[in-house]
């Protein structure tokens, strides 16, 4: 009997019209936990380098977690995994919500895609039913319309169903997969599904999940239920609110923006406006807030409220997830009102709410600078909020400029020419960031913006403090309880951190180990299934890594102790980043955008990235070695790196040097 997982996964190969229920091998299951672990042995496996991200041959990956669906709190998220069109690597987001449960309660692990299907079509899979059935009906369909539109043809309102919307269909770089009370939104993995003709996977799940010890997992989550409470009721003083307490984070449960709307950057990322936070704003988004939010909702078994219910005038309710409550506001110079009412069709359409307004934004700016003219944009109206409005929907459709945009801004920039490139500014491997800008290099949050390979700051950082305490009092205070810090030297680092010693403190070694760990909590996350709100992401978690190796014991008959999850969580990280290796990239690819501070340190940053190579088991291109390979179980990476002369290349780096001389 398998525990925790349920030992099966479904193979639809939907060019055959075929289905199949396949029983996993429970080894991978210890090399590589579940969820994004096990995933990246699939894609390893399965799909080649040269694989298109639009080619029948990639696979479309729906994975539950580990954990997912038992008892554990939180343990809700659905993996998405496949060959980002964007950044044509490995890509993974994931959604929160009901869906990967809802998988798991019918018999399955992870529902796998591959082919494609000649005709429009949505999976519906009830424990042992499975069928691949028409949806020329719903073409064209908004993502959420079609939610509530294939429970009514199915007469099951219980069931959870995953849709795209028309930007998927159409195959929008950043197209977006949505499902109920969440999205998995980076890397388009939305366009990825409409490539292979699918409009919604739809799932209803009626079976039990076993647990290897139920007293004893019980007793665990018991213990993870009283911390919440306890620390909701005892916030972290001297913090901003949506760190000070737990969630994913709650954005939506405050309506004070100073610190975002004066941090964050507006237009297409470039302008931060200090003192824009006045009385007047900050009385017109409270009232905002206030008038469209119905209710705080959660997610499959959590008691955190950190979404939440949006009615804008005159438009259906939606759910609005994250920072997503700001990026079109900022974007197009707007107020908040604006920016809750065009997220509402954005969510329809089915885009990534971080990359779908830097790309309108982007667009403005190169009208503005006369790369592109007023004959790119024909009927398009003059105000800054109909101006979005209008983009969204040439993008979604591919019409006109908006089939150009609709690749994202590196490659319409590409595309355009003519100096667009440099209004592409603010991208990581050609992928729009989180529209962040600030002062001095912070060296912890340059490596992770490096080196992250979800391509999403807001998923890599975390456990650790953003800045440092003002006082040695405030930090011996959040030291002193502080259960979930690996080890006393990381408590010291805190301790020793002072205002005003930034950026060479912390220390270039102490930032790999700082790195490392925060890094570690959210592979686990995504492979057991957990929400970033309940462990990775704020101070002070219910969930760490002190308690993570008896709760995996515990649910899957597993022996897991600190050290074993480490190098567990260490061999799945390091194949995700073989399946990026192999897809060519390379240190020359791991650079924040240039202008995301305003004062910079390259020594002090090739320091780091050197620094954090070696610590990683990396050579300075960024490339895993034999050894490191070979001490995790993965030679069969080493030989394929090995055969394609992936050791005994140029670095890119040299390369690069050699270039600029030229040039």
């Amino acid at each position: 009997m398998r525990y925790a997982e349920t030992g099966y996964n479904l193979e639809i190969d939907l060019s055959r019209g075929n289905i199949e229920r396949v029983e996993t091998d429970p080894r991978d299951t210890e090399l590589y936990l579940g969820g994004l672990g096990t995933n990246a042995k699939i894609i390893w496996d399965r799909v080649p380098p040269e694989t298109e991200p639009f080619s029948p041959d990639n696979l479309l990956i729906f994975s539950a977690g580990l954990l997912g669906g038992t008892p554990a709190t939180g343990a809700n998220r659905t993996m998405v995994t496949s060959i980002s069109p964007q950044t044509r690597l490995f890509a993974y987001s994931m959604m929160g919500g009901f869906w990967a449960p809802e998988l798991k309660f019918a018999g399955y692990d992870k529902v796998i895609l591959r082919g494609k299907s000649p005709n429009l079509v949505y999976i519906w899979i009830h424990n042992d039913k499975v069928e691949i059935r028409d949806a020329s009906h719903l073409q064209g369909k908004g993502s959420v319309e079609v939610q509530d539109l294939i429970k009514q043809e199915l007469n099951e309102p219980n069931a959870q169903v995953a849709a795209i919307g028309l930007a998927g269909e159409n195959k929008v770089y950043f197209a977006s997969i949505e499902q109920g009370r969440s999205s998995c939104s980076r890397q388009g993995l939305g366009a990825v599904m409409g490539s292979k003709n699918v409009k919604a996977i739809a799932v209803r799940g009626t079976r039990d999940i076993n647990i290897a010890k139920p007293d004893e997992f019980i007793e665990l989550i018991n213990e993870v239920l009283e911390y919440i409470k306890w620390r909701n009721e005892n916030p972290i003083p001297n913090y901003m609110p949506i760190l000070a307490g737990l969630g994913s984070p709650q954005e939506m449960k405050h309506d004070d923006e100073k610190w975002h709307t004066e941090n964050f950057v507006w237009g297409n990322a470039r302008y931060r406006r200090k003192g824009f936070w006045t009385k007047e704003i900050a009385e017109d988004w409270k009232e905002s807030m206030a008038t469209m939010q119905r209710r705080l909702i959660s997610c499959f078994n959590c008691p955190m409220k950190c979404g939440a219910t949006i009615s804008p005038p005159g438009q259906p309710t939606y759910m609005m997830k994250c920072f997503t409550k700001l990026t079109y506001t900022m974007a197009a110079f707007a107020n908040l009102e604006f920016g809750l009412g065009i997220a509402q069709s954005a969510t329809e359409y089915g885009v990534d709410g971080y990359s779908a307004p830097q790309v309108m934004a982007f667009a403005l700016e190169l009208l503005e600078a006369g790369i592109l003219t007023d004959h790119d944009f024909p009927g398009m109206p003059p105000d800054s909020e109909g101006r979005f409005h209008w983009l969204l929907d040439r993008i979604v459709r591919r019409e006109g400029i908006g089939d150009i945009l609709a690749d994202g801004t590196y490659w319409a920039a590409e595309k355009i020419g003519n100096g667009a490139h440099e209004y592409a500014h603010n991208n990581i491997k050609k992928h729009e960031q989180l529209p962040l800008k600030l002062s001095m290099l912070d060296p912890i949050y340059y490596l992770m913006y490096c080196t992250n390979e979800k391509v999403t700051i807001t998923q890599i950082e975390g456990n650790f403090p953003q800045a440092p305490f003002a006082t040695q009092e405030e930090r011996e205070a959040f030291v002193s309880n502080w259960i979930q810090a690996p080890n006393e030297r990381i408590k010291q680092y805190v301790l020793d951190w002072e205002p005003r010693t930034a950026p060479y403190f912390p220390t270039p070694d102490m930032c790999c180990e700082i790195v490392d760990w925060m890094e570690r909590m959210h592979y686990i996350d995504d492979a057991v299934g957990m929400c970033a709100g309940l462990s990775a992401f704020p101070l002070k978690p219910p969930y760490h890594i002190h308690n993570y190796p008896k709760l995996i014991s515990a649910a899957t008959g597993i022996e897991m102790d600190e050290e074993t999850l480490i190098q567990t969580t260490k061999r799945y990280r390091n194949l995700v980043r073989a399946n990026n290796i192999i897809r060519g990239m390379r240190r020359i690819d791991e650079v924040p955008p240039e202008d995301h501070w305003k004062k910079r340190f390259p020594e002090l940053e090739k320091e780091l990235l050197d620094k954090y190579y070696k610590y990683k088991g990396w050579n300075n291109d960024g490339v895993p070695t034999k050894e490191t390979l070979h001490d995790l179980g993965l030679d069969y990476v080493a030989e394929e790196f090995e055969k394609r002369g992936i050791y005994s290349e140029t670095p890119s780096y040299e390369i690069s040097a050699e270039k600029e001389k030229e040039v």
